[in-house]
């Protein structure tokens, strides 16, 4: 089975990837994940992205809400909350399992990638799941109403500040995390999953080695665009596409990916946009790409494959 890696972010990530490891060997992949959003809550190392990817993997994720597990209880949360406790970063008792076990690891010097292998192993995986880097890198907005650590704008602020940049802070020393790089030299297609561009993956992009390893690669590089009829189907992607590249058609979100991407996969809502990603010399695949089950998380996975 060709070796597959994937680039991803959270929810829509993780959607896709579910969809893939059912039509391809969950062995065959490797996801590579933004850490761009980890924040400490309550003393705890909480990598969302991570998580959500860890969780869709091994089949206990929430569908409904589209973060956090199945089956959630949200005591020790309301204890906090009543003892004077942070309580805007919502962290069920199930979830907390897993943040206490790697916050642990990683005080006592294990690194993330090493914890996360062991999370992955402990729950059933068969896919490699690689944070994009040890080091610690993390996301910053800058808005009209100041500049915020990832969370706070999007969580707390509940992302409804508009976007006039996102930047990396700790991009210069960021060295990807061991395993990244031989992936991506031996993989026989890659992939970027439907997530957003500027906040999902763009911070694997800021490790400069995984960026020029792209840039060289010598097989099929195929994005996932996560906007369907000029929409994003949750969050702020549109609004951030319409702020800093221009617009939400296709092209727009084949701009974020210059370079890095040979083929862009968009939805049929989309296809009127199709041209004008070929005119720029990227390839544009037109199929359905909402991932509303199992089926169509499937359909969509086999469409870019096909389009490899």
């Amino acid at each position: 089975m060709a070796a597959i890696v994937v680039l991803s972010g959270g929810v829509g990530g993780a959607r896709f990837l579910r969809g893939l490891v059912e039509v391809v060997e969950p062995s065959s992949v490797t996801v590579i994940g933004n850490v761009g959003d980890d924040v400490e809550v309550l003393g705890l190392h909480v990598s969302p992205d991570l998580d959500s990817i860890l969780y869709a993997l091994a089949g206990v994720a929430d569908e409904e809400r589209g973060w956090g597990r199945a089956d959630e209880t949200w005591q020790a949360m309301e204890v906090a909350a009543g003892l004077g406790g942070a309580a805007w970063f919502q962290l069920g008792d199930r979830d907390l399992g897993l943040h206490l076990v790697r916050t642990e690891a990683l005080r006592s010097g294990e690194p993330l990638s090493a914890v996360t292998g062991r999370l992955g192993k402990a729950l059933g995986l068969e896919t490699t799941l690689l944070p994009a880097t040890d080091s610690v890198l993390r996301t910053w907005i800058d808005t009209p109403a100041g500049s915020f650590p990832f969370q706070e704008w999007f969580v707390a602020r509940q992302h409804r500040d508009e976007v006039d940049r996102v930047r990396f802070e700790g991009e210069a020393e960021a060295t990807p995390a061991p395993g990244v790089l031989e992936a991506l030299d031996a993989a026989e297609l890659i992939v970027v999953a439907p997530s957003n561009p500027f906040i999902s993956i763009w911070p694997i992009l800021a490790v400069a080695a995984i960026r020029a390893a792209l840039e060289r690669r010598s097989v099929p590089s195929i994005a996932v665009s996560p906007i369907v009829g000029g929409q994003a189907l949750k969050g702020p992607a549109d609004r951030m596409l319409e702020r800093l590249a221009g617009g939400t058609e296709p092209r727009r979100v084949a701009t974020c990916y210059q370079g890095l991407v040979d083929a862009l996969v968009i939805d049929r809502a989309d296809a009127d946009g199709a041209d004008e990603v070929e005119a720029d010399g990227i390839r544009c695949v037109v199929t359905n790409t909402v991932m509303r089950d199992g089926p169509s998380r499937r359909a969509l996975a086999e469409a870019v494959l096909a389009a490899a």
